[in-house]
């Protein structure tokens, strides 16, 4: 993270959210949902900074909280958002690769339940 010592970062199951603040305003989100059957993975399918929050690591710093969560959990992490992804693929010691049948059982329950994202 360049320049963001300050970033508090928050998990709301609830509404599938991992969300980061700066000096007290909402910088980043990651939009993601538990696989069915519980306890399933952790499935990334949206990550978004906001626009004067960018070139601040915030979103590496969600998505290493992300695999970190899902790491005190037992669950493995699907990263079908396309920015997790390739964050997982520079970052192989801490974000392990998830087996192909469990991505695919990821986009499927993606594609049959759309409310999900």
């Amino acid at each position: 993270m360049a320049e963001n010592a300050a970033v508090e970062i928050s998990d709301d199951r609830e509404r599938g959210m991992l969300t980061a603040q700066a000096d007290g305003e909402v910088a980043g989100t990651i939009a993601y949902f538990v696989m069915e059957p519980a306890p399933g993975a952790l499935v990334a399918v949206h990550t978004v900074v906001r626009p004067e929050h960018e070139g601040k690591g915030i979103a590496g710093a969600l998505v290493r909280k992300f695999y970190a969560i899902a790491a005190q959990e037992g669950v493995p992490v699907v990263p079908l958002c396309p920015y997790a992804a390739k964050w997982a693929q520079r970052h192989p010691d801490e974000a392990p690769a998830a087996p192909e049948e469990l991505v695919r059982e990821a986009e499927r329950q993606l594609k049959d339940h759309p409310e999900l994202f």
